[in-house]
């Protein structure tokens, strides 16, 4: 019998690469290979990359020139970059870093089995196109292997709204939503191997508008409802979402659906309605703010989640106390807050850029304020009783951990549950990322 041979992913940024990676594994599964969690043994080295973050492309680059004595040791080893890095500048990384067999943007994974081929024939493998295939039903087949109780699930990609510090438009290309009974059929698969909480993905998620069974498109809303109805499946939850896409459905969803978690994460990213125009985001402070109040009057325990960037072009002191006031006046559970950084190609990289030592500044007094917000909220949950969906042992004996359904961590001494089960716990504690529970 023939061995098979180690893949090793490594992967960078948001939900949708975690779920890009696992389709990616099993794309390559039928071409012989198991996955490993070192590099130090694979056949082929997948990095899969994401361009948010700042100087996300000579990360990489000091990345793979960590595989050069891997290489040297094992000249048959096959090294890819793929994810949006690979969309932006394939053709670059190859010049750059010659060790590099293969380049994959996101919208082609579904040929990976193709160009792993290649590249095993020794050519280089390049595929950066946005080919019309529909590369989630190419990637639909999968094996039928346990799951642990939580997974993602991706319905809707690319994005149409071409924020001017965002490269996503042009690297996962325009708003592609999938088929209703393609998402409902995935979601039971997943059910029927262990998962109890699915997390369904898109970059302008509460944009989704897949076609559903009655010829018609369907909102994000519908969809929820229907996987509402399969056994098995406990909790449902979305990301990320766009202020915009919010309708009147979705909202009473959040306050009627049981199984969708009294959790949003709707970024903002400024609290300035000039930075805000100046970003193309089409909304203003206020506009979110009675947003925020619709979605509470409807659910009024939900967990408030956003994004924020600070020092975006032409962002004065007073365009910065703006955001200020409406981090105060939302109260978030828990945010993500970014110096803005460049991205080639997009609007707001050719504009005047802020002083970094006063974006600095502003990230730590933002950063600051988000942390008392997110650190009271976790306090009030002390004394509470919260369902916890158990996802692993703990680091203590008889410890386990799991997720309730504001998404914080819960620590649970002595716990007899199994993975997969939901159990009833009173919060004793809050810590600095996480809860304490007891059984009750």
């Amino acid at each position: 019998m023939t061995a098979p041979k180690k893949l090793f992913i490594k992967t960078y940024g948001c939900q949708m690469n975690v779920y890009d990676s696992e389709r990616m594994a099993e794309a390559l599964g039928g071409q012989g290979y198991v996955e490993t969690k070192t590099p130090d043994d694979a056949d082929m080295i997948l990095l899969n990359t994401c361009h948010i973050r700042e100087k996300a492309a000579e990360k990489v680059y000091s990345e793979l020139g960590r595989f050069r004595g891997l290489k040297a040791e094992n000249p048959d080893l096959k090294i890819g970059v793929a994810g949006c890095v690979a969309q932006a500048e394939g053709e670059e990384i190859m010049r750059r870093q010659p060790l590099v067999d293969l380049v994959v943007g996101p919208q082609s994974y579904h040929r990976l089995p193709e160009l792993e081929a290649k590249a095993r024939s020794g050519e280089k493998a390049l595929d950066t196109d946005f080919p019309e295939e529909d590369k989630f039903e190419r990637l639909k087949a999968r094996p039928k292997a346990a799951r642990g109780p939580t997974a993602f699930l991706t319905v809707q990609e690319g994005c149409d709204k071409f924020c001017a510090f965002c490269v996503v438009p042009y690297t996962r290309g325009a708003e592609v939503s999938r088929p209703v009974s393609r998402i409902l059929d995935e979601a039971r698969d997943l059910v029927e191997r262990g998962v109890r909480e699915i997390t369904l993905l898109g970059q302008n998620v509460n944009a989704y508008h897949g076609a559903g069974p009655d010829g018609r498109d369907w909102t994000l809303a519908q969809l929820i409802w229907a996987l509402d109805g399969i056994d098995g499946l406990k909790r449902i939850r979305f990301t990320t979402s766009h202020p915009n896409d919010m309708d009147d459905a979705l909202i009473e969803a959040h306050g009627s659906c049981a199984k969708l978690m009294p959790y949003l994460h709707l970024p903002v990213q400024s609290g300035s309605d000039r930075i805000l125009k100046r970003m193309n985001r089409k909304h203003t402070a206020e506009s979110y703010l009675r947003l925020i109040e619709r979605i509470r009057a409807a659910r009024p325990d939900i967990l408030i989640s956003g994004d924020f960037i600070v020092g975006f072009p032409e962002e004065t002191e007073e365009d910065f106390q703006a955001t200020m006031d409406l981090v105060r006046a939302v109260r978030y559970g828990t945010a993500y807050s970014f110096k803005y950084s460049t991205r080639p190609g997009t609007p707001a990289a050719e504009r005047a850029q802020v002083d970094p030592e006063a974006a600095t500044d502003r990230l730590h007094r933002l950063q600051a304020l988000l942390t008392e917000q997110q650190r009271a909220v976790q306090d009030e949950m002390v004394g509470r009783e919260l369902d916890v969906l158990i996802e692993k042992p703990g680091r203590k004996p008889g410890q386990m951990v799991g997720k309730s359904g504001y998404l914080h961590a819960v620590h649970i001494e002595d716990c007899t549950a199994a993975r997969g089960e939901i159990v009833r716990a009173r919060i004793v504690e809050s810590g600095a990322n996480s809860l304490a529970g007891r059984m009750i």
